[in-house]
C-alpha cells in the first residue's frame, strides 16, 4: 500500500511520541506535560479554515460547518475519527478540545472566540479580528476574565516578507524605534508602497431572492446577522461586500495591513483620535470603495490609507529626518552602519503552542489585535456614514456623534449575544 510522505512522518511521529508523551489527566486539568500535542478544533472549514489543518504542534480532533459540501472538505484533510459538528456550540464543549481555531465570516468571530473562552478553551482566531468595535471589547474582556491565551491570525508585526517592503518587520521597527526619522511618522498603505487594495471585495445592490442550497443552513450562517433573503453571492467568499458580515477591502485587508503599523508606532495600548474619510457615498447594505482614509494620532503621528495611489512617488514612511520607501530604500545616507549603533526591538512570543503550554501571552492577541482592529473599524465607519470623526480612545467611542457610536455596538439577531 502506498503511503504518502505527510501521512508516513504523521505515524512515525504519533509512534515515537507514544513512548514519550505524559498523558493530560496525569497532570490534572488544565496541565499540559511539554511534550503533548495539542488539540485543536476548527469552526469553519472553507479555504482559510482548512489551511489551519496542517499547523506544526497541533492534532485536529473536531470540525464545524454549517455548510455540508465544506464539512466534507474538511474531513477529506483529516484523520478518520475526528468528529464533525454544525453547530458550534456543541463543539467548544468537547473536553479533549485544548484549542479553538475560528475561521468564519467575521461576523461570527466575536460571538464563536467568547464562547470557546468562556469554555476554558484558548483561541486562535482569523482577521479581522471582531466585525465591530464593541464585539473587540467584550471579547477581550472575555479572554482576560477566563484567563485564555489568544491568537489574532495575522503575523506580518513578528516574521514574514512584509508585502512590498522586501524585508521582515524587524528592521523597520528598529529604524523607527531609533528616532533617525524623527517623529511624528506618516505611513502610507498604497499600491505604491507594495499595499494591493482589493477592491473586487464589493457588495451588489438589487439581489434576487435564491432557493438556499439543501447543504447549507441558511440561517445557522447568517447566525448574529440580520435576516436577508439568501442569494448566493452574499455567502462564502463574497460575502466580504456586504456590511453585515465584513468590510469590503478595508475588512479583509486593513488588520493584515495596519496591525503592523500599529506595532511599528508602538500604538499597541491606544487608538487614533481623528479619521478622515474620502469615498463615494455608500450603499446601506453592500460596501463599496474608498479613495482615501487617514487616520491621525494624539501625537500627531499618522496612517494614510490610499485607495487611489495618487501619489507614484511616495515614501512607505515619512518623518521630519528622513524617509523610508517601497523595499526598504530610504534617504538617510550610511544607514546599516548607523543602525548597528541602536539595540534590536524587544523579543515576542511567536510560538502559539509555546504561548499555551507555558501560559504566556503571544505575540499578537486580543488586546493589541483589538486596538488594530478598531482602527479598521473606525474607518468602515466613517465611510458607511461619509464624515469625518473624532474618537476617545480611552473610553473608546465617538465624540459627539451618537449615530457613529450606534455603529460601536450593533444589534444581534435573537437567540445570538455576546
Amino acid at each position: 500500500m502506498k503511503v504518502s510522505r505527510r501521512k508516513f512522518i504523521g505515524q512515525s511521529a504519533l509512534g515515537l511520541a507514544a513512548f514519550s508523551i505524559v498523558p493530560r489527566h496525569v497532570l490534572g486539568k488544565g496541565y499540559l506535560a511539554p511534550s503533548d500535542q495539542l488539540t485543536k478544533a476548527i469552526v469553519g472549514t472553507g479555504g482559510m479554515g482548512r489551511g489551519h489543518i496542517p499547523y506544526a504542534g497541533t492534532r485536529v480532533v473536531a470540525l464545524c460547518d454549517v455548510d455540508k459540501k465544506n464539512l466534507q472538505l474538511g474531513l477529506n484533510e483529516v484523520e478518520k475519527g475526528v468528529k464533525s459538528f454544525s453547530d458550534y456550540r456543541e463543539l467548544i464543549q468537547l473536553p479533549e478540545v485544548d484549542i479553538v481555531h475560528v475561521a468564519t465570516p467575521p461576523h461570527w468571530h466575536g460571538i464563536i472566540a467568547a464562547d470557546a473562552a468562556k469554555a476554558g478553551k484558548d483561541v486562535w482566531c482569523e482577521k479581522p479580528m471582531t466585525r465591530t468595535i464593541g464585539e473587540g471589547k467584550r471579547l477581550t474582556e472575555a479572554v482576560q476574565q477566563h484567563g485564555r491565551i489568544f491568537r489574532l491570525n495575522t503575523w506580518f508585526r513578528f516574521e514574514g516578507n512584509f508585502y512590498g517592503m522586501n524585508t521582515t518587520i524587524k528592521p523597520i521597527k528598529k529604524l523607527v524605534d531609533s528616532g533617525l526619522l524623527g517623529w511624528p511618522l506618516k505611513v502610507t498603505i498604497s499600491r505604491h508602497t507594495g499595499f494591493d487594495w482589493k477592491f473586487y471585495w464589493v457588495g451588489k445592490t438589487g439581489l434576487t431572492p435564491q432557493p438556499v442550497p439543501a447543504e447549507l443552513d441558511y440561517d445557522m450562517w447568517l447566525g448574529p446577522a440580520p435576516y436577508k433573503p439568501y442569494n448566493v453571492h452574499r455567502t462564502h467568499q463574497t460575502f466580504r461586500g456586504y456590511w453585515d458580515y465584513d468590510g469590503g477591502a478595508l475588512g479583509d485587508m486593513g488588520q493584515h495591513y495596519i496591525d503592523p503599523v500599529q506595532y511599528l508606532l508602538g500604538k499597541d495600548d491606544t487608538s487614533p483620535i481623528y479619521v478622515e474619510v474620502d469615498a463615494p457615498v455608500q450603499d446601506a447594505d453592500a460596501v463599496g470603495t474608498f479613495r482615501r482614509i487617514t487616520y491621525t494620532f494624539a501625537d500627531g503621528c499618522q496612517i494614510v490609507l490610499d485607495g487611489e495611489g495618487r501619489d507614484e512617488n511616495v515614501a512607505y514612511i515619512e518623518g521630519p529626518k528622513g524617509k523610508v520607501f517601497r523595499g526598504f530604500k530610504t534617504d538617510i545616507p550610511d544607514l546599516e552602519r548607523k543602525l548597528a549603533e541602536f539595540p534590536e526591538p524587544p523579543a515576542q512570543q511567536t510560538d502559539f503552542v509555546d504561548a499555551v503550554k507555558g501560559r504566556k501571552t503571544f505575540a499578537l492577541n486580543d488586546q493589541n489585535g483589538h486596538r488594530s482592529c478598531t482602527i479598521v473599524n473606525m474607518g468602515l465607519i466613517a465611510m458607511r456614514l461619509n464624515r469625518n470623526l473624532k474618537f476617545d480612545p480611552i473610553k473608546q467611542e465617538f465624540v459627539g456623534d451618537e449615530e457613529a457610536n450606534r455603529l460601536i455596538d450593533q444589534p444581534m439577531r435573537a437567540p445570538f449575544t455576546m
